[in-house]
Parts: C-alpha cells; structure tokens; sequence
C-alpha cells in the first residue's frame, strides 16, 4: 500500500472517498466541518437524523455530497476524543480501512490526523494511521488461491501547513511504513505452516534481507558450528527432529565501527509439539506460532533497516524444531549448556529457555550495550496479563524502564513482573546445576530466573509475548508484536531526531 502526507483541498480533491471523524455527540472534527461547510450543512442533516452516533466502530458512507468533488463521504465514530488511546485511535482507523475494503474503495483520503486527543499528538495520529493501515490491509493470502480486495493508495490529510510541522507529519508516516513493513513481515513468517517455515526456512529469509539492504550482514551457524561452540542446551532440543537447526546471527551497521550493538534474541522453535512432553492435541495447530519471538525480531530489523537509525543492532535467532523421536531428549535428561552450566530437563516441553540461554552466552562475544530476548515462553504469562501486555523481567531497572516507557509511546505496551532471588530456589535439582522447569507456581518468573542464570554480564531484558504473538479462533493469525515495541526503543536510543 502506498501511503502518503499532504496538506489536501478537501473541495476540489477528486478521490472516490474522503473519510473524516464524527465523535460521540455526534460533533464533527475540523475536517468534517469543513466539509459539512463545503457541503451547505448537507452532513450536520445526516447527524440530526441520527444515521451515525459516532461511537468507535460506527460509520456511514455518503454518496455525491453536493459541494464536493470527491464521490463518497466516509462518516467514522471516534469516541470521546479528548480520550482517545493509542488502541483506540488504531480502531477507528481500522475501522475506517474495513468499510472501505468493503466498499471495494482502493484509492482513498483520510482525514483522522485532526482528533482533540490529550494523549496524541496530530503528528503521532499521522504515524498510528499509517501502521493501523498496513495492518488492517493485511492479509495472509500466500498460500490461498482467491485473494481478497484491499487498498492500495491513501493520502493521509494533515491541515498544518507549517515547514516544522509537515516535516514531523512526513517522518511519522517514514516511521509508520517501516515498523508496517516490519510487522507484516514478522506476521507473514509467524502465519506460514511449520512444514514450509522450518529453521532452514528461516535462515534463508534472513539471508535474502542482507541482498535487500546494504547495511545488513547475515552469517548463519549450522548443527557442526554449534556443537564446536558447546551449544549443547540447544541442540538438545532438536535431536528429535529430522530437521537441522539453524543459528541465525543478522548484523545492521548503521552506528560507527566501534560503537558498541544493542542486541535482540528471538526464540525460534518452528513447530513445538512438546516433545516426549508431548501437548495435548487441542489447538496444537498453534504451536506453529511458538517461532513468533525469532518473527519479531527479524521484523525488527526490517523496520530498522527501512528507517536507517544511526546505531548497531544484531538480531540472533536460535531455530529448531521440538519432536518426539526415538533421539529426542527425556526428561531426566542432563545438557551442558555453552556456559558451562548444566541443566536438568525435567519437562522437554519447556525448550524455549534451553535455545535462548546458548543464543544469550553467544551474544556476550559482541559486548552489547543491551539484550533483550523475545520469545512466547510460558503459558502462565497468558494467565497472568492476558493478550494486552507483554511480560518484561530484567536485570537493570534502568533498561527495563526505557522498555516500558518505549511500550507507552508507541501503544505496544509491556508490564514489569519481578525477578527476585527468593524464585531461584524452585529450579534447584539434585544432579546438575539447575532445572529446566521450576514447578507449577510462577512460571513466567522462573522461566526467566532460568535465563538470567546466563546474563550475570550482560544489561539484559526478557520479553514473554505469549499473550500477544497471535490470536486464536475466528481470528488466528500473528499480531507481529513486539516489532513496535522493539522498533521504538531502538528509535529512542538514537536521541530525539525520530520523536513525533
């Protein structure tokens, strides 16, 4: 989809659709006043006759609007707007790109960029247009043979004419198409099947974007590499299946040769069938999902490099497949991780952590400012948020609070749960250095105290996106969370000069 920012002559414009907003007492916002003026009070009839309320998720479209060129008049509630969240705002864009898709309107301007928000700037509006529009314009047809209508041309309205202003508007949708970009890929890997996106699946991808981009270098680490590196956690996974894993290790160099890389680790487990802990069967199709934090990073990195941010950010992907096979792992089982450290697998269906504490001691060679790992590590961080945030622990309070105020700015939140020394005691065992599980209660926490066993050196964060990879039901699919979240702390630690 072509998006674009411009300050547009809502009088002569001959579009097929102007969509304007209509708020909950049915007040017209700027543009829809002008129009309506345009228009002899042809709009402010419609609303006296009740037509549209102007809740979110309400809309009308008129047609031949007398005054005006274009051909329809798309009415859309926004709300309270002086209320308007992030969430918020993305719905009603959403639900703007939903009636035209339905209207078969393919060419469209919008004018949402003009909402009294207390939260949202005209700017920030701009750029959450653009990444709600790429995301509701998405649609996972690679593998369909009908493809369905969508838009392909948007001019986003914005009424500032000022130099300053336009300047922050034309940045927003810059920021907006990349992390849209970033996040359609990140779902376009997370929604392939596990038997077309396998670990080698992966680590082609990631080898095509270094073609693709001029600052990206990606080097891709094979079973013999791991196992001269001691990666024996890792491959301890993968002995059950007859697919290879791959260690995907993707390198941006936009800062200086000598700055010190900020570092994301995604865990990448292809398909998760438990293992000899093998899942029940029920919505086990989804276990294709559990690849999701590998997605998100290598979303990320598109986005990063779409956006060229003047720093150094090296993405690492530990893939692999969790099978049952005469050679997989027991439980009983003890691994050797390449720290050194051993581990007891008590449970083979908690592999993630077995992947991500290799990746973590193998990122310590190129001494990052920050690691954060993403990964959809533990179902009990679903029963503790939900699918809203996603679960941060850290290990510097510092870090975890650039992520959360990075979370809050872009509306892809996270919330902090405490990673205290009292819960290290439940992964002790009586044979090697730790378990792999830490029993029923705290799961997310011990997970995480498991991983923390191997960042003693590092700034390090951890990301539980469980809750927010992907939805289930009538509308399964990737959500490509966290690559908003990721992106905007990254943007962040590049000063002000990405800040709308």
């Amino acid at each position: 989809m072509e998006i674009s920012v411009k300050t547009i002559n809502l009088e002569t414009v001959k579009s097929p659709c102007i969509v304007v907003g209509v708020s909950d007492k049915r007040k017209l916002s700027d543009s829809a006043k002008q129009l309506d003026e345009l228009a002899n009070g042809f709009i402010s009839k419609v609303l006296r006759r009740g037509d549209i309320s102007g809740a979110i998720d309400d809309s009308l479209i008129l047609h031949n609007v007398p005054g005006l060129k274009a051909e329809r008049v798309l009415l859309v509630g926004c709300g309270q707007s002086s209320e308007i969240t992030h969430a918020k705002f993305q719905s009603i864009v959403t639900s703007a790109s939903t009636m035209l898709s339905k209207a078969s309107i393919k060419n469209a301007v919008i004018c949402l960029a003009d909402l009294d928000s207390k939260i949202l700037s005209n700017s920030m509006q701009i750029r959450l247009s653009t990444e709600a529009l790429h995301q509701a314009d998405y649609r996972f047809s690679e593998l369909k043979k009908e493809k369905s209508p969508s838009l392909t041309k948007v001019t986003l309205h914005f009424a500032d004419k000022k130099t300053a202003a336009m300047k922050k508007a034309k940045l927003a949708v810059q920021i907006g198409n990349a992390i849209g970009l970033g996040r359609n890929t990140s779902r376009d890997l997370g929604n392939l099947p596990g038997n077309i996106c396998t670990p080698t699946y992966l680590a082609r991808q990631a080898s095509n974007y270094d073609k693709r981009y001029a600052r990206l270098k990606t080097t891709i680490l094979n079973q013999k590499d791991m196992e001269k590196l001691g990666m024996g956690s890792l491959l301890s996974v993968s002995k059950g299946s007859r697919t290879p894993p791959k260690f995907i290790v993707m390198q941006y160099s936009g800062g200086k040769k000598a700055d010190r890389p900020y570092v994301l680790v995604g865990k990448g487990v292809t398909f998760d069938s438990g293992g000899i802990s093998i899942k029940s069967g029920a919505a086990m199709d989804e276990m294709k999902f559990d690849m999701c934090g590998a997605a998100g990073v290598m979303g990320t990195m598109i986005s990063v490099n779409e956006l060229n941010l003047p720093i150094n950010v090296i993405a690492i992907v530990p893939s692999v497949e969790n099978m049952p096979d005469g050679a997989a792992s027991k439980p009983g089982d003890i691994v050797t991780s390449m720290s050194g450290q051993t581990i007891e697998v008590l449970n083979t269906d908690a592999e993630g952590r077995l992947i991500l504490c290799d990746a973590l001691t193998y990122s310590e060679k190129f001494k990052p400012k920050a690691v954060i790992d993403v990964a959809t590590l533990t179902g009990a961080c679903v029963v503790a948020l939900g699918a809203h945030p996603a679960g941060l622990l850290s290990n510097q309070q510092k870090l975890a609070d650039q992520i959360l105020a990075a979370g809050t700015e872009c509306g892809d939140r996270a919330w902090q749960m405490p990673l205290w020394d009292e819960y290290q005691d439940q992964l002790k065992s009586n044979f090697a250095d730790m378990a792999n599980i830490g029993g029923r209660e705290a799961g997310t926490i011990t997970a995480a105290c498991f991983l923390s066993r191997f960042t003693k050196k590092l700034n390090w964060a951890h990301l539980d996106i469980a809750g927010v990879a992907w939805f289930g039901g009538a509308k399964k699919g990737s959500t490509g969370r966290p690559v908003p979240l990721l992106t905007q702390y990254l943007m962040e630690r590049c000063g002000k000069q990405y800040s709308v």
